[in-house]
């Protein structure tokens, strides 16, 4: 059976709901920017921070998990995922609470402890969503991803933007993500089936954590890779830097990232597919590559041939200084856009050590170099630093690629 027809299908869909909901993200940027400061972003970004930390630390890896997992076996691991789930949002909630003062203390921000203890409910919130929405993407049902998630997104951005117009305060985004999260767990439980039960198996638990390990250090060496340059220019240099750097970055890799998490998402599920099948999988794999380069190198080059005037368009006269630092950062939106495409290739033939090598590599080339820039260049420093991590994980990610490709079955 092909699935060209089902990949093209399920690419225009996704394409469709990830530019419907940047479109929006774009226009909440644009907004938030004319009513917040840097400052005030730098101290929603140090909540932010700590959120995705906590949350890739204790990442189980169970939408993997179901999207690998055979398609009649799948629907009984359901129930032990949302217990799963669960467990891990209280825990998530409990350690951002323990450890907010300390926080604080170590990024000298006093103004951001009430974020990071009201952005503490949206895992605990999150924890509830019906795990069943991960066979939405196994299943190909692309389409009604779109109409559920892009419902999901409007509600956040909505309450985000008006809230953030009332209160003058990064605290309306935080509740954007809350509304937003409690929306998703009400339509996980009425669109979504089938549905989970509070009931568990420790057989299906000690599986689901034991192929998830690799996924959890995947995680937290890619949380590391793209955060620690937030962290660093926060703590060297200054919140409203880090206000800056944060939002020329969301600039530099929205358009390009998203070129390659679109295709990357419905190509996982088609790999896992046709795994079995060497030949297949190579060209589809190739074709996919090919595919991605066309699209997220134009728009890497257009932000490094006009980095000012995309800033004052978007984000307005006061953000300019980043200019120099959103030019580097296009160089690291192409190559992140195409070095990207492995992952899913790694996952769908349960390679996920793979990835994790990877991001560890490119961890590595990172940490070694950002001070130092950080030191020399200030904000422009932590970008290049990011380009070199990018750029040193690259025969790392060749070699393994070869490797699953032309490998004997």
């Amino acid at each position: 059976m092909g699935y060209l027809k089902h990949s093209i299908r399920g690419v225009s869909w996704v394409a469709l709901l990830r530019a419907f909901t940047r479109a929006l993200s774009f226009g909440k940027i644009v907004i938030i920017a004319r009513l917040l400061s840097p400052l005030q972003f730098g101290l929603f970004g140090i909540a932010s921070i700590v959120l995705a930390f906590i949350e890739i630390v204790t990442e189980t890896g169970i939408n993997i998990f179901l999207i690998q997992e055979n398609e009649k076996e799948v629907k009984k691991y359901i129930s032990t995922a949302w217990i799963i789930s669960i467990v891990r949002g209280f825990i998530v909630f409990l350690i951002i609470i323990i450890f907010s003062p300390f926080i604080v203390s170590f990024f000298k921000a006093e103004g951001s402890f009430k974020l990071i203890l009201l952005i503490s409910f949206v895992p605990l919130i999150r924890g509830f969503i019906n795990p069943s929405i991960a066979l939405l993407q196994k299943e190909l049902q692309f389409q009604k991803e779109f109409y559920l998630k892009s419902f999901i997104f409007t509600v956040d951005t909505i309450t985000a933007v008006l809230l953030v117009y009332i209160l003058k305060s990064p605290s309306g985004i935080i509740y954007g993500l809350l509304v937003g999260g409690v929306t998703e767990v009400i339509l996980s439980f009425i669109v979504v089936s089938p549905k989970p039960s509070f009931t568990f198996n420790t057989q299906y638990i000690q599986k689901i954590l034991h192929r998830g390990k690799w996924v959890t250090m995947s995680g937290v060496f890619n949380y590391l890779y793209h955060n620690i340059d937030d962290v660093l220019v926060g703590k060297i240099i200054n919140v409203g830097s880090l206000g800056l750097y944060s939002m020329v970055y969301k600039i530099s890799t929205l358009p390009i990232s998203e070129v390659a998490d679109v295709v990357s998402r419905v190509s996982f599920p088609v790999y896992v597919k046709i795994a079995g099948d060497r030949a297949r999988l190579k060209s589809a794999f190739f074709k996919t590559g090919v595919l991605v380069s066309v699209l997220s190198v134009p728009l890497g080059v257009f932000c490094i041939l006009f980095p000012k005037e995309i800033i004052l368009i978007v984000l307005g006269e006061k953000w300019v200084s980043a200019s120099q630092t959103l030019q580097v950062l296009g160089f690291f939106g192409i190559i992140r856009s195409i070095s990207g495409t492995t992952s899913a290739l790694f996952l769908s033939v349960h390679k996920q050590e793979y990835v994790a090598l990877v991001t560890f590599v490119s961890f590595v080339g990172l940490i070694i170099t950002i001070i130092p820039l950080i030191n020399m260049y200030g904000i422009m420093g932590a970008a290049i630093a990011s380009v070199i991590g990018s750029i040193v994980a690259l025969p790392v990610m060749a070699y393994f690629t070869v490797k699953i490709l032309y490998e004997k079955s």
